[in-house]
């Protein structure tokens, strides 16, 4: 298909700190502060306050404009996602996963885009499969059988979906022109689903993100893509210039950022009025802790600027070339990683310095230091991502798949 140069936002959608969307964030922030007790008990987003949050159209901020999403810059989201973490990580970490599955409306035929997306409160989840996963190809379209962890999010999805390998109806897998494995994310409503609560985790706990299943069930192939391949993108913006991927990276280190930075000014508070067992002074006036909240302040900054300075620039750097290449989404990869564990260490260094005032449960340290750490540990902050990209600086073959 013929490629159309991306179109910038419009005036009416400005970015960063004058974004209606981050306006929306800050408006809901007591709220959200308010049911961070029940988030982490009932492991769920309260039903009053997910209805807010869908009602200010935080799921549907990567959505296309032809949908009725809002289509917003990459820094826009990046910022939203961040100011959501500094009050509370669960309710960040759904509307940065939910919003990103939205991204394949990109990639829908458009009927099928606006079946699935039309109504205002449609949310799409997803999770990566499990071995036993296969789609069977039938009329029409494909016969689902498999399962999907790390759904997070599905307990309120509208839509559900993941990725299947496509076998042929007489077993045999279908297959690229290399010869590896075919496969497409395939999408289906949340009722013919089920829903199984494994979610008993230390960290991000209100994600619900819970496995969802299926048992042979028809998948209309309109209701199919091949995530993020440009052969059936159909939107021109921007913003589809990135890979899904690109943006789950982006999103999740704009949360460890945002975790890391509420850490940090939780422990400046403290230290005014905290004076540890044994010392002769507070904690604001003991000089390790001044020098190590001064390096912690410098390697917070420092990351965050790194990331957001990439994206900028590589955005700008598409709105002219209508792409994103590989050499740009590896600088991406090196920035959100680094935020990611750098944002670890800064809220780590926070959690400990705050001494045995952290553990309680009723202030926000023991909480947080859960959520971040729960963060780092999953896909976008693995350290073998420093030698992915290594080797891609150094002229040798580097995997792409998460890039």
């Amino acid at each position: 298909m013929t490629e159309t140069k991306p179109q910038p936002p419009t005036d009416k959608e400005p970015t960063g700190a004058d974004s209606p969307y981050l306006a929306r964030v800050h408006a809901l922030a007591p709220r959200i502060a308010a049911a961070a007790g029940q988030i982490e008990k009932e492991r769920r987003i309260p039903g009053p306050l997910l209805d807010a949050m869908i009602d200010a159209e935080l799921f549907r901020m990567l959505l296309p404009r032809s949908v009725g999403g809002a289509e917003v810059h990459p820094l826009t989201f990046m910022h939203v996602i961040e100011a959501m973490a500094k009050t509370e990580a669960s309710p960040a970490w759904n509307v940065c996963q939910n919003s990103v599955c939205a991204m394949v409306a990109a990639y829908l035929p458009p009927e099928a885009a606006a079946h699935i997306f039309k109504d205002r409160r449609s949310i799409l989840a997803w999770g990566p499969p499990s071995p036993e996963t296969r789609a069977v190809v039938c009329d029409g379209g494909y016969r689902v059988t498999g399962s999907w962890s790390f759904a997070s999010g599905g307990r309120h999805a509208t839509w559900l979906g993941g990725h299947v390998p496509i076998y042929e109806a007489d077993g045999t897998p279908r297959l690229k022109n290399d010869g590896t494995a075919l496969g497409r994310i395939a999408l289906f409503p949340a009722e013919a689903a089920t829903l199984t609560d494994v979610w008993h985790v230390i960290g991000l706990r209100g994600t619900a993100s819970d496995t969802i299943s299926v048992e042979d069930i028809f998948v209309p192939h309109r209701h199919t893509v091949l995530r993020d391949d440009l052969s059936e993108k159909r939107e021109p913006g921007l913003l589809y210039c990135f890979r899904t991927m690109t943006m789950f990276a982006c999103g999740f280190a704009s949360l460890a950022l945002g975790i890391a930075r509420a850490l940090l000014d939780e422990l400046i508070a403290l230290a005014a009025g905290k004076t540890p067992r044994g010392l002769p002074s507070n904690l604001r006036e003991n000089a390790a802790t001044q020098s190590e909240v001064g390096q912690a302040e410098a390697n917070l900054r420092s990351a965050r600027s790194f990331l957001m300075q990439t994206v900028s620039e590589i955005c700008a750097g598409a709105e002219v070339a209508g792409e994103v290449t590989v050499e740009q989404r590896m600088t991406i990869r090196l920035a959100t990683t680094h935020a990611i564990r750098q944002a670890r260490q800064v809220g780590n260094f926070a959690y400990e310095a705050a001494g045995t005032t952290a553990i309680f449960a009723d202030n926000p340290f023991e909480r947080r230091f859960r959520d971040l750490n729960s963060v780092a540990q999953q896909l976008q902050g693995r350290r073998s991502h420093f030698e992915t990209v290594g080797k891609f600086l150094m002229g040798l073959d580097a995997d792409t798949t998460f890039v």
